[in-house]
């Protein structure tokens, strides 16, 4: 059996290079003004095969969200898992930020771009903030040796409305991180990590 060749648009490769494409834009235009055109022009490919994968830009768009959050929970699973326990909760926060600084793109996305698109996108965000909690909570646990269901779950709370916040403003630029500038706004951000993990450390 012989491949022609457009079969070479179907190889998985190139739905990958279409996400990476459509991220970029949607991180720097509203993504409702991103057509699927302009996604096949950043990818160079053509229209027809970027629909080969996705049936529309919005499912492009819920495909990118998605493999940021799975990526985001498992460098969070894998900084927990590198904790010592008892060490500083602060030091695993700002790891997240500079990984996700590393992931501009994707976390502008994810955290900003995407913001009220579509109910899938929501859908993915909050399932998101779920699995994040979860692992958060079991940050907590590992920082402090004696904590209640009950106050791990709120500092857990704490910890991952601190990082989202802290995300937002960080790809955003806004004014408090210009202010303060990377390395004093990331210092910072684990400093409040810390008091939010362990108010008695």
């Amino acid at each position: 059996m012989t491949t022609s060749g457009p079969r070479a648009a179907h190889r998985p490769s190139r739905k990958q290079w279409v996400i990476e494409a459509a991220t970029e834009l949607f991180a720097t235009q509203p993504p409702d003004e991103v057509t699927v055109a302009d996604i096949a022009s950043r990818a160079e490919m053509t229209s027809a095969a970027v629909y080969y994968h996705f049936s529309s830009k919005d499912q492009v768009l819920a495909e990118a969200m998605r493999a940021f959050a799975g990526a985001l929970r498992e460098q969070l699973q894998s900084i927990t898992e590198a904790q010592e326990p008892g060490s500083h909760t602060g030091a695993a926060i700002t790891a997240l930020l500079a990984w996700m600084a590393e992931n501009r793109s994707a976390a502008t996305v994810f955290f900003v771009s995407s913001a009220g698109m579509s109910q899938e996108a929501e859908a993915l965000r909050q399932e998101s903030r779920t699995q994040l909690l979860e692992e958060l909570v079991r940050l907590v646990r590992k920082s402090r040796a004696s904590v209640s269901d009950a106050e791990a779950a709120v500092n857990g709370l704490g910890l991952l409305a601190l990082l989202e916040t802290a995300a937002t403003s960080q790809v955003r630029g806004d004014d408090v991180y210009r202010s303060l500038g990377h390395r004093s706004f990331v210092r910072e951000v684990g400093d409040l990590a810390e008091r939010i993990a362990d108010p008695a450390r």
